[in-house]
């Protein structure tokens, strides 16, 4: 992340595959980052998907929909509101667009193995053949050099893994 400018919220984004953990991640970071950094708000893709009642999950309107969620995240950043977007977000393209977009962009990537997410049956639209899943139907685009990026293998907890975060987060801004 570049220098945080402090006339605008920052966007944390927290991306991996589905069941990683990204949501539930985001909901413990939402009081310590509100606590520390200010006015903030926390949603997931999937509460983005129901708000909107975009059930479309082919690849090509995935880029069109990532696009509508960046320019609301703006809305709020440039309001000084800091947004926890927890979403997939393996697409190289929105990243790069978001960068673009977003002055205060926090990039934070759980990595996660999905032979270990499917056999654990995490999510169960991992078996829905009608839903384009990323690292089943999609080849994953992970990120390079995100800013933070956290190993879930299950065997810590979310909270655990949330502090470990937090402490990234401090060093960064």
């Amino acid at each position: 992340m570049k220098k945080i400018k402090k006339n605008k919220g920052v966007l944390f984004r927290i991306s991996g595959l589905p069941g990683s953990g990204k949501t539930r991640v985001a909901k413990k970071l939402l009081s310590k980052i509100r606590k520390s950094y200010g006015p903030t708000i926390m949603w997931s893709g999937d509460d983005i998907r129901r708000i909107f009642k975009n059930r479309d999950y082919h690849p090509d309107k995935r880029y069109k929909f990532g696009v509508q969620n960046v320019k609301l995240i703006k809305y709020f950043t440039n309001q000084k509101i800091n947004v926890i977007f927890a979403t997939v977000g393996l697409d190289k393209k929105i990243r790069s667009f978001t960068k673009k977009n977003i002055s205060n962009y926090l990039e934070i990537f759980i990595r996660t193995d999905f032979k270990k997410l499917k056999k654990m049956g995490l999510r169960k639209f991992y078996k829905n053949k009608s839903v384009y899943v990323w690292g089943k139907d999609i080849k994953p685009e992970f990120p390079k050099n995100p800013d933070i990026e956290i190993k879930n293998d299950f065997k810590i907890s979310i909270n655990q893994i949330s502090i470990k975060i937090i402490d990234q987060i401090n060093k960064r801004l």
